[in-house]
């Protein structure tokens, strides 16, 4: 039986928790830092259109194939009271002096294991690169849990380059959105839990599109010219587009004549000057300047520069439809301490902490529970679709299809060569 929260008051250190992110509410964060890298990317999998079940459960890519590259590091248990975190920037809550990191803190004051947090995962593939010969050699990579989009997530664990998670010791596992429970790249989640999951969208700046946006066609109004960013990851830009032109991208059914479609709708945009950029996280900060008056972007970032900016933004699924991704926990073959890993695991699959971190992160929280604790940390974000998408909302979101390996590598090259990268 997995193991539930106390309501707030009747555990100290739930109650901590409620009490430091309604301070931390308060202040927020910065925005996105202004580094031109990716930040997510979408999952990559079949998807339908059933419901939260069929939507989410579709989030990922094709299983484990071929054989794993190394095996899991010798005595892969705890060896000692420390853990080596990797995750992605602004992805954790912090304290309002952005010193601390609550829900974190949190932890070691329970468990006594002594956590080195990073926010070095700056893209799946550069991170990836970084480590990928010291995995494949059975190297320590310094550290000890990863923070992947699911496609990333798909290839390592094919590589074997993951360790298979002791169910027993993340009890809260339980608490997954069935949706999440059981994705093809990993099936039965035995080498991954969803850490958060975002929706891809149209965004703008409400002051300067005062009557919004509803398609991805409305970003190349004339109006708007030399003030659209798009984002530099090719399945949330390309995707965007593809689903305006009625194309599936969960299917099987699409290939050369779709993606080249709209890589030349890409390319026309740019080539005429609609396009300001093609820009990562940056984007965010180019709207709060005025830079950049209209993007396609992702659904946490926008509701965070809201909070900071009195609701300035605005961010719409578009009528074609958008897209939907996740990022993953995965123990890295060359970890041994694989059960510290399990540890914190279980800590955040805690309802009243994973709202803690939605309150700040502002994404999809996989934790069932999650919402009624959301009651007692932020009653505002009760209700928000971009944190708890209801049915309709997700009826309206898609994932990118699994790619070939030839696809992938012709499709990427192309998209780069279009945006000049």
């Amino acid at each position: 039986m997995p193991r539930r929260a106390l309501p707030p008051g009747e555990d100290p250190v739930v109650a901590a928790l409620v009490a430091a992110a309604r301070g931390a509410r308060a202040a927020r964060r910065t925005p996105p830092r202004a580094a031109d890298v990716s930040r997510r990317s979408f999952l990559l999998g079949a998807l339908g259109t059933a419901g939260t079940g069929a939507l989410l459960a579709a989030c990922g890519t094709g299983g484990p194939t071929g054989s794993p590259a190394t095996t899991p590091a010798a005595g892969a248990g705890a060896s000692d009271a420390t853990l080596r975190w990797a995750n992605w920037t602004l992805y954790l809550d912090q304290s309002e002096d952005g010193g601390t990191y609550p829900t974190l803190d949190a932890f070691m004051a329970d468990s006594g294991i002594d956590v080195a947090y990073s926010e070095d995962v700056d893209d799946n593939d550069t991170f990836t690169g970084k480590v990928s010969g010291q995995l494949a050699n059975g190297q320590d990579i310094g550290y000890d849990l990863v923070t992947l989009t699911d496609w990333m997530a798909a290839r390592w664990i094919r590589q074997g380059w993951t360790q298979e998670l002791v169910k027993e010791n993340v009890p809260n596992a339980a608490n997954i959105l069935p949706g999440l429970a059981d994705v093809d790249f990993d099936p039965g989640r035995t080498h991954s839990l969803t850490w958060q999951s975002g929706f891809g969208g149209i965004a703008w700046d409400k002051d300067a599109v005062p009557g919004g946006l509803a398609t991805v066609s409305d970003l190349w109004r004339p109006e708007l010219k030399g003030r659209v960013e798009v984002l530099s990851e090719m399945r949330d830009t390309i995707g965007l587009i593809l689903l305006e032109q009625g194309v599936d991208v969960s299917s099987p059914d699409w290939g050369d004549t779709e993606f080249e479609a709209a890589l030349d709708v890409l390319r026309e945009q740019i080539a005429n000057g609609q396009i300001r950029q093609v820009r990562g996280n940056s984007y965010a900060q180019d709207l709060v300047s005025g830079d950049a008056l209209a993007v396609i972007g992702w659904s946490g970032d926008v509701t965070a520069l809201n909070f900071e900016n009195d609701d300035r933004f605005g961010f719409a699924i578009p009528e074609g439809g958008g897209t939907l991704w996740s990022d993953n926990l995965l123990v890295p073959s060359t970890s041994t301490r694989r059960e510290n890993a399990e540890r914190l695991m279980d800590h955040y699959y805690d309802p009243a902490v994973a709202a803690q971190v939605a309150a700040y992160v502002n994404y999809i929280t996989p934790v069932e529970g999650a919402r009624e604790a959301m009651e007692e940390v932020d009653p505002d974000l009760v209700d928000n679709p971009l944190i708890f998408p209801d049915e309709a909302t997700l009826s309206q979101v898609k994932v990118f299809r699994t790619l070939t390996p030839e696809e992938e590598e012709r499709w990427n090259g192309a998209f780069l060569e279009v945006i000049g990268a």
